[in-house]
């Protein structure tokens, strides 16, 4: 036990004048948006005036992974597997032909390291490979 005043808690009287004034002057801040609120339309103009918004190309990145096989520029196209640092490398000529030339360069990556995946633990989360898409 100690053997202060309760007062040594409270603050002084010339402290409690100084936070009274002070609570007029301060304006607390304007509050953040609620989680289901609408986003400020000029979030959405500010999106919409971005050069990327009009790129109409599905290739995010520099190996081009999301786009369709006729639209990948190299002749050869190369998979590796982040996990088991076991690469795949083939012709574009050889996937069109095996998988169609509108299928996406992403799925058929996954599917060429999975058919020969030596990655199998038996949960659908952690099974397979873990794909990087390179440009030779």
């Amino acid at each position: 036990m100690t053997d202060r005043p309760a007062s040594w808690r409270m603050p002084t009287r010339r402290q409690m004048e100084q936070m009274a004034s002070a609570v007029g002057r301060r304006a607390p801040p304007a509050p953040g948006l609620a989680p289901d609120a609408d986003l400020p339309p000029e979030y959405w103009q500010a999106l919409l005036d971005d050069p990327r918004a009009d790129a109409g190309e599905a290739g995010p990145g520099a190996s081009g992974r999301l786009q369709q096989l006729s639209q990948v520029p190299q002749h050869l196209l190369r998979v590796s597997c982040r996990r088991c640092a076991r690469t795949v490398e083939i012709q574009k000529v050889d996937v069109i032909r095996l998988y169609g030339q509108n299928a996406i360069w992403r799925d058929v990556g996954q599917r060429l390291l999975n058919n020969t995946c030596i990655n199998r633990t038996g949960r659908h989360e952690e099974d397979g490979c873990w794909p990087s898409y390179e440009t030779p």
